[in-house]
């Protein structure tokens, strides 16, 4: 086995590691020319934690995430017929994405670039990034082996972010705003040629070409970083906020809040639906100083979705009735308020922990985070396995198991003994001696 496979194994969930499998052989019976790119093996080679396989055939790719989602269950959830990818999440939580290799042409700065289907190497070189310009092969003869015709691995280990193309930011300035997304995220810095070439084109004023959609879509990806404040912080002191909305640079990005968002949403488990559901409770903290009528003036111009909008701007109507129940007297038990906020949607609870002044609202919440559930995550594999009950009846047995072992009471502590009574004080010595 070669090293880098054992490496990528190793880095994968379970999860992860079955779907890396279902795609190899899809491709395997389909003779198509398999590799993992971009931010999966960025992530890997650099240590961080794998958030999506980033898979790229030489060959039918939206045929091959089809057969891929007919096989394991998963759901397409999003196809780009132009570039022809395929954003797949599996039953499981996974998610995927299924690309054809490909080369860009742009016939202007920030337009619709023509696509045309190309070798991995073609591809790799087309890149933005020389770090996101790395394949790991995938096929049965070349398993293992590693394609790095940039040199991305050295400016990894370097900590540096390195453009691919002098005209990269022209082609395409969305690449202005995934530098500033990627160094805040990975902690690197932009190397010296690349950042004369940010300067070149900003002088030029190539941002002014991104679409409104386009800024749309990076506003959810920041929304879904672990420091999503410093994200917003970075492309302010960029002067590339004002590309979002002006006001926003203009001091109306709640700086404050989205420390406290930041800090909330890594209460949550770091699974596929929670990072997803940060994006309401992130947006509400990043424009609350701005007005109802600008908020929604603010969807229209990102041109964000119907339900995306909704996520955001009905977050707080949506999260009453949770707010309601949290408070009711009725709600006494550990275990009690256990199943109410395990099974309430994520961006109610961390729109909660983030907007309510109800006192009884943010102790229970507090109190679910900090102590029941980290007691349920302690229960072993060995404790579990005791859970008895038919395939019909094992959940709500499991359930059981939880409420007992947060609604028992700790075993009183025996009083402890009486302590003898103190000697007495001896004689003071003057006294003795008169005697």
């Amino acid at each position: 086995m070669s090293d880098y496979i054992y490496i990528l194994e190793s880095h994968l969930s379970p999860d992860q590691n079955r779907v890396l499998g279902e795609v190899m052989a899809a491709a395997g019976q389909a003779n198509l020319n398999l590799f993992l790119t971009g931010g999966a093996m960025r992530d890997m080679l650099a240590g961080f934690r794998i958030r999506d396989l980033d898979f790229v055939v030489e060959g039918a790719a939206l045929k091959l995430a089809k057969a891929v989602a007919d096989h394991s269950g998963a759901t397409i959830v999003s196809v780009d017929e132009n570039r022809k990818s395929a954003e797949l999440e599996f039953p499981t939580g996974a998610t995927a994405q299924i690309a054809m290799s490909r080369q860009e042409k742009y016939p202007r700065g920030g337009g619709k670039p023509q696509v045309s289907p190309a070798t991995i190497q073609e591809d790799l070189r087309g890149r933005d990034f020389t770090c996101n310009a790395i394949a790991l092969s995938l096929n049965k003869t070349s398993r293992g082996l590693l394609l790095d015709p940039l040199n991305g691995l050295a400016d990894l280990e370097r900590r540096e972010l390195r453009a691919v193309s002098a005209y990269g930011f022209y082609d395409d300035p969305t690449r202005l705003l995934r530098l500033v997304r990627l160094g805040v995220r990975l902690g690197f810095a932009t190397e010296e040629r690349t950042a004369m070439q940010v300067a070149n084109a900003r002088e030029a004023e190539v941002e002014k070409a991104i679409p409104p959609r386009v800024l749309g879509t990076e506003l959810k990806l920041i929304g879904v970083e672990d420091n999503a404040a410093g994200v917003i912080e970075a492309l302010a002191q960029a002067g590339l906020l004002a590309l979002f909305w002006p006001t926003l640079a203009e001091g109306h990005a709640h700086r404050a809040g989205l420390a406290k968002f930041d800090k909330i949403a890594h209460l949550l488990p770091d699974e596929t639906e929670t990072r997803a559901a940060r994006l309401g409770p992130f947006l509400f903290a990043l424009t609350e100083k701005l007005s109802p009528r600008e908020k929604q003036a603010l969807a229209k111009h990102l041109e964000l979705s119907k339900a995306d909008t909704n996520q955001w701007l009905q977050l707080e109507a949506r999260s009453k009735k949770l707010a309601a129940a949290l408070r009711a007297p009725r709600i006494r038990k550990p275990s009690q308020v256990y199943q109410l906020i395990s099974t309430a949607a994520p961006d109610q609870v961390m729109f909660l922990l983030y907007a309510s002044p109800l006192k009884p609202v943010q102790d229970r919440l507090r109190a679910y985070f900090q102590k029941y559930l980290p007691a349920v995550e302690e229960i072993t594999p060995e404790e579990w396995a005791t859970v008895e009950a038919k395939p019909a009846r094992q959940q709500k047995a499991r359930e059981e198991f939880i409420a007992n072992r947060l609604d028992r009471r700790p075993p009183r502590k025996p009083a402890p003994d009486p302590l003898p009574p103190p000697p007495p004080a001896p004689e003071p010595f003057m006294a003795r001696r008169a005697r």
